[in-house]
């Protein structure tokens, strides 16, 4: 058996060993057929860990493969400064040229995409577009030490100058939180080059000779290149795309929702899990995205004012209260300078949703909780008939056309035999027989299993 495992997983080896040779192979059949090939690779969304690491194994294989450059299509409101300095970083070591575009009509390098799109060698911008607005913002609501802005505001300087371009305006992102269109960011020397599409752009750029970061001079070879788009992929697509402004302020208050339906009314284990979940989410996205401390406090005010709303009958102060605190909680949870903000639409949606679900769904909940339960007949001192046998671990009887489970603590009674209603607890019924002297006249009384016929 040890033996056929060996012989099985030395040809499991050589087949991977052999797709891999494949597909290394293919790839440089591209390169040897004189075709430039570009990889391709998108900055979209919030600058996390899991785009960058994927930026980053980008450039990295395109050195290994010795491809003509490496294409970065950004469109992001910033993100973490970690992961923005692990993609410079990357993008200042490259061997292989790096082209920054910002792009389509619309899209912004904000924050941390600007710093990155000043790291290429080859900057460039769609019309429509926007660069800057890179301040350095924490959770206490303002700028950082000065130390931390000074020191932004200088790398942002020095990767200005390492490319010969306007450090005065760049370094304004960072002092200023300056945000300046595509047409204003060529018109003063940001970047190199003004392009409605990737093919205009690959078209402008052929043959331009650029300066990498460490001083080595390269030819542009983008004239009909092959694109080797590289996508994130569907698992850690769908991580990356959990990290967003609108879905932390949604994931947030149903995660709330959920949790407190649970603490409302026990039993919905599902419900509390999930909000525990949606709740973590949100927290991680805030700690990736320009949370302010003004936002939270604001979130902060309006749980608790929800939660002292349940305490009162009806939707009063505290409701309206909530409320107010919710919406104003979104407008300021982050740096709208650096253009991430919850959309006005997500706002108001989640304050109904909020609104109706507090107001309604849980005052009534709570209202059936604290309600008495209302018995619609007298169900104790009634007779029935049993129709199934009933003994101490119980049985089946019909009481008042009703279906009822019932134990019976003394001798077991059998299928048919009339029975009286002694108590009830919850749903169970505690039963007699109704003996031969208890019986109306005339009615013939079936006995007992373990006792004398009747």
């Amino acid at each position: 058996m040890q033996r056929r495992w060996r012989v099985g997983a030395t040809a499991a080896m050589a087949a991977a060993l052999m797709l891999t040779g494949l597909a290394g192979q293919a790839h440089g059949q591209t390169g040897q057929t004189g075709q430039p090939v570009i990889a391709s690779v998108d900055l979209t969304g919030v600058v996390d860990p899991i785009i960058a690491e994927h930026i980053t194994s980008v450039i990295q294989r395109a050195n290994d493969d010795h491809d003509a450059a490496v294409l970065i299509t950004i469109d992001t409101p910033g993100g973490l400064g970690s992961s923005m300095d692990d993609i410079d970083e990357a993008i200042l070591n490259s061997a292989v040229p790096v082209i920054g575009y910002v792009a389509p009509s619309g899209a912004r390098a904000a924050s941390a995409g600007a710093f990155v799109l000043m790291s290429t060698p080859v900057a460039a911008m769609a019309p429509g577009t926007n660069v800057g607005a890179s301040t350095p913002i924490g959770l206490s609501g303002g700028d950082l030490a000065d130390k931390v802005t000074n020191d932004a505001a200088a790398s942002m300087r020095k990767l200005a100058q390492t490319y010969d371009r306007n450090a005065d305006v760049a370094e304004s992102f960072v002092t200023s939180a300056t945000s300046i269109t595509a047409q204003e960011a060529y018109d003063q020397g940001v970047i190199e080059y003004l392009a409605a599409t990737q093919d205009d752009l690959l078209a402008q750029v052929d043959g331009a000779t650029i300066t990498l970061a460490n001083g080595t001079k390269v030819t542009m070879q983008t004239a009909g290149a092959t694109i080797d788009e590289e996508p994130l992929g569907g698992f850690f697509g769908f991580l990356h795309t959990l990290l967003d402004p609108d879905l932390a302020f949604i994931f947030f208050w149903l995660g709330l929702g959920l949790v407190i339906l649970e603490l409302i009314v026990p039993g919905h284990i599902f419900s509390g899990t999930l909000g525990t979940i949606l709740l973590i989410l949100a927290f991680v996205s805030f700690g990736v995205l320009p949370v302010r401390i003004i936002g939270i406090a604001l979130l902060v005010l309006s749980v608790v004012a929800f939660i002292i709303e349940l305490k009162a009958p009806g939707f009063g102060v505290w409701g309206a209260t909530a409320i107010v605190a919710l919406l104003l909680g979104g407008w300021f949870l982050y740096d709208r300078a650096g253009g991430v903000e919850v959309s006005p639409g997500v706002l108001i949606g989640v304050a109904v949703f909020a609104a109706l679900f507090f107001g309604l769904v849980v005052v009534k909940a709570l209202s059936l909780r604290h309600t008495a339960p209302v018995q619609l007949r007298p169900i104790v001192g009634t007779d029935g008939v049993a129709i199934a046998p009933i003994g101490p671990n119980g049985g089946l009887v019909r009481v008042a056309a009703e279906e009822w489970q019932a134990i019976a603590p003394g001798d077991r009674i059998r299928e048919g035999t009339p029975i009286h209603v002694i108590s009830i607890d919850g749903l169970v019924l505690t039963v007699e027989a109704i003996t031969a002297e208890h019986a109306p006249a005339g009615q013939r009384v079936p006995a007992s299993e373990g006792g004398d016929p009747a």
